[in-house]
């Protein structure tokens, strides 16, 4: 039997959108951590060919850039409002500084797989790695820290629920 206490509705509202986020996140950080594992050369053993995991590893490429341009546009100018740690602008703007350095890696991967998809033979799985650990620590920390700010009992310091409820995400 669990211990947890369920979140009350008034919470849920509140943790909305950590909630949300979360849920993406992990997926994501699963998605990063499969395409890392599989670079060694064992996406065979899982029934890919090199194209196919390249597939896989530009289709990582496209979710995450495709997330950070939907939080970009839609939701981080609504909560850098009243949140620094959104802002493009303030001091803390940590999310933003996040995006960009995730971005750089991401770009950096996208003309590793373009190459690769035209050079099979020139495929590195030390290359591959050494470009996902230039950015796993960034991506990884920032999909941690944007769920946490997310979180209710930090949003009630800068938001009503009624705003909160408002949000688009």
């Amino acid at each position: 039997m669990s211990s947890a206490v369920p979140f009350t509705q008034d919470e849920r509202r509140w943790n909305r959108m950590s909630t949300t986020m979360s849920h993406f996140h992990e997926w994501f950080k699963k998605e990063f951590n499969m395409v890392y594992e599989l670079a060694d050369g064992s996406y065979t053993k899982r029934g890919l060919s090199l194209p196919g995991y390249l597939r896989e590893a530009k289709s990582m490429c496209t979710h995450l850039n495709f997330h950070h341009s939907l939080e970009e546009r839609h939701i981080f100018p609504v909560l850098a409002k009243r949140m620094p740690a959104f802002s493009e602008t303030a001091e803390d703007g940590r999310h933003i500084r996040s995006h960009r350095a995730i971005h750089k890696g991401l770009d950096d991967l996208d003309t590793l797989v373009k190459k690769w998809t035209t050079e099979p033979t020139s495929y590195s799985p030390t290359e591959m790695r050494a470009c996902l650990d230039s950015f796993r620590e960034v991506l990884f920390n920032h999909l941690d820290e944007e769920v946490d700010d997310l979180k209710g009992d930090n949003m009630k310091k800068y938001w009503t629920l009624e705003e909160v409820d408002r949000i688009p995400i």
